[in-house]
């Protein structure tokens, strides 16, 4: 948001516990704090709780909507438990927008000018593009804990359930590629190898039994083989990979030389069996 320069003090924080869907937006949001801010010439907001209905993020935070004030020491449409803290930073017109993810208030974005003006619909546009982005981010983020719970402790003999592993280890992948914080990303990856290594050894078998292919496979070969083993097409794969077709056959055709390989099928079946695929 202070990019676009219209909004040149930036701040804001997520709500506690409040991951997961079914909720609508402000419901069982009690508070957040302000951990994130930009531009700000003072440390008064940092660490500063926000209950819901206090104060212009309480409000938003309360009602899920965008609110502005021109002026926010005296602004009427709202409770003053902040005031001292917003003085401080000598902040005068304030606009909070809320960060939704799957029809609950995640969090809270503010956006703020040191002078007393009133805030248009272009700031509010810039708020609330910047809001959307860090929704995906908590979108991604939320699919990527529910796959890494799941894949803790994969089911062994079942079939039907080894089906439902090979497809969290599928979306899994594909997850990884777009997660920016290498920390999280790193451990869908390694979850990812956790669920192949199982699907390795087939109830009964044992590690005796995997072919090791003559060359490992890179992340991206990897990638679009666990996406054409769930039954997609190149282009569904190139789709979900973020990947030209023509790049997507590319690094198939490389993972099959490498596993000697002739066809797609030939390429799972071996990849499993070397324990690179459940």
């Amino acid at each position: 948001m202070r990019g676009s320069g219209l909004l040149p003090v930036t701040f804001g924080g997520l709500v506690a516990g409040a991951g997961g869907a079914g909720q609508p937006a402000g419901h069982g949001a009690r508070r957040f704090r302000i951990t994130e801010l930009s531009g700000a010439a003072t440390e008064s907001l940092r660490g500063l709780g926000i209950a819901t209905g206090n104060g212009l993020g309480g409000k938003t935070l309360a009602m899920g909507r965008p609110f502005a004030v021109t002026d926010y020491g005296s602004a009427r449409s709202i409770s003053h438990e902040y005031d001292a803290a917003v003085a401080v930073e000598g902040l005068r017109s304030v606009l909070a927008v809320p960060v939704v993810v799957h029809r609950r208030v995640r969090g809270v974005l503010y956006g703020a000018l040191r002078q007393p003006y009133a805030l248009g619909d272009r700031a509010l546009t810039v708020a609330l593009d910047a809001a959307r982005e860090l929704e995906q981010a908590l979108a991604v983020r939320d699919e990527a804990h529910r796959l890494l719970s799941f894949a803790q402790a994969p089911p062994t003999a079942d079939p039907r359930a080894w089906e439902e592993v090979r497809a969290a280890h599928t979306e899994l992948r594909a997850l990884a590629v777009r997660i920016p914080d290498p920390r999280l990303r790193q451990e869908l990856l390694t979850a990812c190898s956790r669920l192949a290594a199982a699907g390795s050894t087939p109830p009964g078998g044992t590690t005796a039994e995997r072919v090791l292919p003559p060359a490992q496979l890179t992340p991206r070969e990897l990638d679009v083989l666990a996406t054409v083993a769930s039954g997609a097409t190149n282009a569904a794969a190139a789709a979900r990979l973020r990947l030209r077709p023509e790049t997507v056959k590319s690094y198939l055709r490389s993972a099959m030389r490498k596993l000697g390989a002739h066809t797609r099928l030939e390429a799972v079946v071996a990849a499993r069996r070397a324990g690179l695929l459940p």
